[in-house]
C-alpha cells in the first residue's frame, strides 16, 4: 500500500470554509478576520465577551527528542480529534511554526500523517505574517538605538553595552556575529552586532505572555536594550521606542484560527523556542481557546518536559493563572531504545534490553509531571508497525509501578479514531484523578536557589556551577531588583543534561551555568548553559534542498 507524504495528505483533504469552523465557536462572520478560505484571526477582545464556558486544559508533553521521533504535535492534534469524535466540544492551541526549522533540519510543525492542521503549507510558511511582524517590531528597536547613538545620544548609551540583536526567522549562522555601521560618518557607528532567529527574540517571548495590547505595550517597554556609561538599564521605553513596537504588532496579537483533518478547531498562535525561551503558544490563544470551548482544550509545550512542560507550568501557568487538568507525555518504544544505545537503523528488531536501559528517561518525565507538579498524566506510546507486544508491555508495567497508565496512540495512521484510547484515559483523569498542581519553586526564592531547584528537581543534577560571567550578570540582576521573577532556562533538548550527547537518565552530573540574560519585557531570567545559541545553523543538506513549487502553484517536499 502506498503511503502517502504529510504534504499529500493535507493536499488531497477538502477543509471546511473557516466561516464553519468560527461557527462551532459560536463566532459569526463579524468576528473574523478573514485570510482567504481556510485562515481567519480573531479578536481578542471577544475574551470580554462572557460565553459560560471554561474547558479543561490538557497539556501534551514528551520524552526527550530523538532522531528516531516521538510525534508530541501529532499526538495533540489527533487526542484533540478523538474527543471531538467522543461528542466533546475541544479545541486545539499550537505554536506557529518557524521558517527556521522548516528550512533547516526538523521540518515544519503541523502535525503529521492523518493528524494534521490545515492549511499545512500556509501555516509551516509565511502563515498571517505574525513573524515578520515580530521581527520588525525587534528590528525597529534595533534601528532607533542606533539612530539614538547616531544623532547625538542624549541618553548616554555605551555602545559596548547594547544587548539588544537583530533578528530574521532563518537559520543563518553567518549573521551570529557581525559589524555594523561602517562606512561614512552618516553610515552609523561602528560596533559589533549580531542577529538572533526570531522566535529567540524577547519580543517573541512578550508577544506569548501579554495578556492584551496594554500588557504588551508594557512589556516592549520595559525591554533593556543595553546599559549607559554609568551602568544604568537603558529601555525601549527610554527610547520612545514601545509604542511603535506595539503598533507593529497589533494585529498580529489576535490569534489565528484554523482547522485540523477533521474539522477540529485549532488556534495556531505565537512560537518561541523551549530550549531557549518558554516553548509555548500565547496565552491569549490558550485563553481564547478555553473561553470557547466547552469540554477541552488540548495544547503542548516544546520538546520533552524537561524544557517545554517545565516553562509552561512554572512560567506560563504563573504567569497567566493556569491550572492544566491533566498532562499527556508521548513516547515511542523506537526513542526509548535508542536512550538505551542502540543506533538509529537498529531500531525496527525488538530489543527488551536496551528498551529496559532507554525508559528511565521516560520515568523520569513521568515522576516530574506526576511527583513533582502533582498533576495526573497518561503516557501515550506513539505506535510504529514494527513495535511488539513485549516491548509494549514493558512499558506498560514500568510505568503503572508509578501509577500511570499507558495507552497507545495511532494518530499518524487513523486520526482521530487513533487517539480514542488515550483521550479516554485522558476524560478519566480529569474527572476522577487528584490534581495537586503546584510550582517546582517559589518566587520569594533567590535566583540561585530557583535554578537550583529546577536543576536538582528536574534534571537529576546533584547541583549546580557558575562561571565568573554568570555569577556577575546573576549579581548584577538581583541588585536591579530582578530577584524575583522566574527562570527560564537554556538547554540543550536532547538530555535531561547540558550536554546533548548524554542520554537517558544520568545521575552523578552538575549543570553549568555559563551566562545570564534579563528579559524584562517577557518577564523572566535566561540562564545559558551548554552550547545553547540563539542562531542556529543550516545542516549540510537542509530541508529548503527538497521543497519545490510547480507551475500550477503547488508545492512539494516541505515534509
Amino acid at each position: 500500500m502506498e503511503i502517502k507524504s504529510d504534504i499529500e495528505i493535507a493536499q488531497a483533504a477538502d477543509p471546511k470554509d473557516i466561516r464553519n469552523i468560527g461557527a462551532k465557536l459560536g463566532l459569526e462572520e463579524k468576528d473574523l478576520e478573514l485570510y482567504g478560505k481556510y485562515k481567519a484571526k480573531v479578536d481578542y477582545n471577544l475574551l470580554k465577551k462572557e460565553t459560560g464556558k471554561k474547558a479543561r486544559l490538557i497539556l501534551t508533553t514528551a520524552i526527550n527528542p530523538t532522531p528516531a521521533g516521538e510525534g508530541k504535535t501529532t499526538t495533540t492534534i489527533g487526542v484533540a480529534d478523538a474527543l471531538s469524535q467522543l461528542g466533546k466540544s475541544t479545541l486545539v492551541a499550537l505554536r506557529e511554526p518557524s521558517l527556521g526549522p522548516v528550512f533547516g533540519i526538523k521540518g515544519g510543525a503541523a502535525g503529521g500523517g492523518y493528524a494534521q492542521v490545515l492549511p499545512m503549507e500556509d501555516i509551516n510558511l509565511h502563515f498571517t505574517g505574525d513573524f515578520h511582524a515580530i521581527g520588525a517590531a525587534n528590528n525597529l528597536l534595533a534601528a532607533m538605538i542606533d539612530n539614538h547613538i547616531q544623532q547625538g545620544n542624549p541618553l548616554g548609551i555605551n555602545p559596548k553595552s547594547i544587548t539588544w540583536r537583530r533578528c530574521v526567522d532563518m537559520n543563518d549562522r553567518q549573521l551570529r556575529n557581525i559589524v555594523d555601521g561602517l562606512g561614512r560618518p552618516v553610515d552609523g557607528t561602528p560596533r559589533q552586532d549580531g542577529f538572533d532567529i526570531t522566535v529567540a527574540s524577547e519580543i517573541m517571548a512578550a508577544f506569548c505572555l501579554a495578556d492584551n495590547i496594554a500588557d504588551l505595550k508594557d512589556r516592549m517597554g520595559k525591554i533593556i536594550i543595553g546599559y549607559t556609561y554609568d551602568d544604568r538599564p537603558v529601555t525601549a521605553a527610554d527610547l520612545k521606542a514601545n509604542g511603535a513596537m506595539a503598533a507593529l504588532l497589533k494585529d498580529a496579537l489576535k490569534p489565528n484560527l484554523v482547522q485540523t483533518l477533521e474539522g477540529t478547531p485549532a488556534f495556531v498562535h505565537g512560537g518561541p523556542f523551549a530550549n531557549i525561551a518558554h516553548g509555548c503558544n500565547s496565552v491569549i490563544a490558550t485563553k481564547m481557546a478555553m473561553h470557547f470551548a466547552s469540554d477541552y482544550v488540548v495544547t503542548e509545550a516544546g520538546f520533552g518536559a524537561d524544557l517545554g512542560a517545565e516553562k509552561f507550568l512554572d512560567i506560563k501557568c504563573r504567569m497567566a493563572e493556569l491550572k492544566p487538568d491533566a498532562v499527556i507525555i508521548v513516547a515511542t518504544v523506537r526513542a526509548l531504545k535508542y536512550n538505551g544505545g542502540v543506533p538509529k537503523d537498529k531500531l525496527n528488531t525488538e530489543n527488551l534490553k536496551a528498551l529496559e536501559a532507554g525508559l528511565p528517561n521516560l520515568l523520569k518525565h513521568v515522576e516530574n509531571i506526576t511527583q513533582v507538579y502533582g498533576l495526573p498524566a497518561v503516557v501515550a506510546i506513539n505506535r510504529f508497525p514494527n513495535d511488539t507486544d513485549a516491548e509494549l508491555k514493558l512499558v506498560e508495567d514500568k510505568c503503572k509501578a508509578l501509577g500511570v497508565n499507558v495507552a497507545l496512540s495511532e494518530v499518524w495512521a487513523k486520526g482521530g479514531e487513533g487517539g480514542i484510547t488515550v483521550a479516554k484515559e485522558v476524560i478519566r483523569l480529569c474527572e476522577k484523578e487528584e490534581n495537586n498542581f503546584h510550582f517546582a519553586y517559589d518566587l520569594d526564592m533567590s535566583i540561585k536557589e530557583k535554578i537550583e531547584a529546577i536543576a536538582t528537581k528536574i534534571y537529576g543534577a546533584d547541583g549546580v556551577n557558575y562561571t565568573a560571567e554568570a555569577e556577575k550578570a546573576l549579581a548584577k540582576f538581583e541588585k536591579m531588583g530582578f530577584g524575583r521573577v522566574p527562570v527560564c532556562m537554556a538547554k540543550t533538548q536532547y538530555s535531561l543534561t547540558d550536554d546533548q550527547t548524554i542520554l537517558g537518565r544520568p545521575t552523578g552530573f552538575k549543570i553549568t551555568v555559563r551566562d545570564a540574560t534579563i528579559s524584562a519585557g517577557a518577564g523572566f531570567i535566561v540562564c545559558l548553559t551548554g552550547a545553547i545559541m540563539k542562531m542556529p545553523g543550516l545542516p549540510k543538506h537542509p530541508a529548503a534542498e527538497r521543497i519545490d513549487v510547480d507551475e500550477n502553484g503547488v508545492i512539494s517536499g516541505l515534509f
